[in-house]
């Protein structure tokens, strides 16, 4: 198993879509036992979700691929931006 970043920036007036989906988008993390190491939404000026980015473990690249593809938030075309790009830790840890 090899560790990914999926990094997200949501697209100009996202915020909606984004709250619409976050329970689908959490539930989606949730289902996945294992997958999802560490994740958060990125941040505004003013403090509100602008994109998100995980930390994921998956078999490769194409499993880590599909498991952003499959992410509600990603469906419902709330991104500007995505990018899955394979990762490792040097300083710090995941349990």
């Amino acid at each position: 198993m090899a560790l990914f970043v999926i990094s997200w920036r949501d697209r100009d007036g996202g915020l909606p879509i984004r709250m619409a989906t976050r329970e689908a988008h959490l539930a989606y993390v949730a289902a996945h036992p294992g997958v999802v190491r560490l994740g958060g939404p990125y941040l505004s000026e003013a403090g509100e979700m602008a994109g998100s980015m995980l930390i994921i473990e998956a078999e490769d690249l194409a499993a880590a691929r599909a498991f952003h593809e499959a992410d509600p938030y990603k469906t419902a075309g709330l991104f500007e931006t995505s990018s899955v790009t394979p990762w490792r830790v040097t300083v710090g840890g995941l349990a």
